[in-house]
Order: structure tokens, then C-alpha cells, then sequence
């Protein structure tokens, strides 16, 4: 892709939405694990920490870029980034991270917890790449200081604009379909039948926010009871 192609800025764009969305795990993550030490050593914790998680999810993101590229993990990846999709709208995700007790134990926390929970981080940022690592790269040098300085910042902005998630799905569905339409095998059928090709992609997308939804709602009014 030419790096000044529409195609190539809307898929970093996508995977640095992706990054920002997701990034609320990191914050808890983080927070977590350095909440037992001292505040000069949090700063170095949260340092460290974090840029040891993303060098983990950067190479597992290029690993996964290239295993995409065998015949029939596109599709198995896409429909495996539909449900996270509609898992990030629909369930309310668990952190049992343990405080660490030293700098370095609170660290290695980060980067354990973080390369465990990463996997829907990675998913989605490989298929976003379309098979290009330069945008992994430049998606993650994009995103990654706003996730170290502001990680918190978009915790409240998540709080207060439940939106902000609703199109973080969106775009997550979105880069399932493509991942699901560019599949070898399909691609020539879909290529050939565009309003089936993007039927199915606009079908993807307000399935998994009107799913998604309306599991959610039900999940705050059984609290409410």
C-alpha cells in the first residue's frame, strides 16, 4: 500500500482507535500492580512497565501479521475479532492483578498481565495491517505514547462518553469484515459481488453494536433490580 493511499491512513487510523480503545486494560493493569509502592517508583513502573508490555505486543502483532497471510486464518481471525468485538461492548472484564511488592515485581507483573490479556489488542491490530508491518510500526509509535501518558485520561473519557466504546466495536467489527472478505478463497466471489461484499460487512457491523447493545443493557438493569 502507498503510504499516502486513503486505504493505507483509514487502516492506521483504525488500528490507532483500536489501540486507544483497548488501551483502558493497560490502565488498569498498570495501576494495579504499582498501586503498593511508593509514588517515584510508580513513575518508573509505569516507564518500564509499559514499554516492556508493548515491545511483547509489538512482536506478537508482527508474528501474528505474517501467520495471518496462510490460507485460512484470515477468516478464522475474523470471526474470532467479531466476538471480540461483541465482547467489548457486551461483558464487563475482570483484572485480578496482584500488587507487586518491589519495582521489578510490580514490572514483571505489567508485562505478564498485559502479554495474557493482549491477545484481542493483537488480533485487531494484525488484521487492521492488512499484511503490512509498516503500519504496525507507525500505529504503534502513534499510539503508544498516548497510551503511557494518557492511558488514564481515556479511562474518564470512556466514563463519561460510553460512545467512545460503541465505536471502538464498530471498528473492530469493521476490520473483521475485511479480514473476513480479503480471505484468499473468498476474496475473488466477494470482489465479484460488492453489495454482497459490503452487505456483509455493514450487516457485521450493526450486528455486533446491536447485539452487543442490547447485552449490555440487560446487564445494567439486572444490576438495578
Amino acid at each position: 500500500m502507498d503510504i499516502l493511499s486513503a486505504e493505507y491512513l483509514s487502516a492506521l487510523l483504525s488500528i490507532i482507535v483500536i489501540d486507544l480503545v483497548l488501551a483502558g486494560d493497560n490502565a488498569i493493569v498498570i495501576g494495579l500492580a504499582a498501586r503498593n509502592l511508593a509514588k517515584d517508583q510508580q513513575k518508573k513502573v509505569i516507564l518500564w512497565g509499559t514499554v516492556g508490555a508493548i515491545g511483547i505486543r509489538a512482536i506478537a502483532t508482527l508474528a501474528v501479521v505474517w501467520l495471518l497471510k496462510i490460507p485460512g486464518l484470515l477468516l478464522i481471525g475474523g470471526i474470532l475479532l467479531v466476538w471480540i468485538a461483541y465482547k467489548l461492548l457486551a461483558e464487563e472484564k475482570g483484572h485480578d492483578v496482584k500488587a507487586g511488592e518491589s519495582m521489578w515485581a510490580a514490572i514483571r507483573t505489567i508485562i505478564i498481565a498485559d502479554a495474557l490479556m493482549g491477545l484481542d489488542n493483537v488480533l485487531a491490530v494484525a488484521g487492521a495491517a492488512h499484511g503490512d508491518f509498516s503500519l504496525v510500526i507507525i500505529g504503534l509509535l502513534v499510539s503508544v505514547p498516548i497510551v503511557v501518558w494518557g492511558s488514564t485520561l481515556i479511562l474518564k473519557w470512556v466514563e463519561r462518553f460510553p460512545i467512545i466504546i460503541t465505536i471502538g466495536a464498530a471498528v473492530l467489527a469493521y476490520t473483521a469484515s475485511k479480514m473476513i472478505v480479503d480471505e484468499k478463497f473468498l476474496k475473488g466471489f466477494f470482489d465479484d459481488n460488492p453489495i454482497i461484499k459490503w452487505g456483509l460487512t455493514l450487516l457485521i457491523i450493526v450486528g455486533v453494536v446491536f447485539f452487543g447493545k442490547r447485552k449490555q443493557n440487560k446487564s445494567v438493569s439486572l444490576e438495578q433490580k
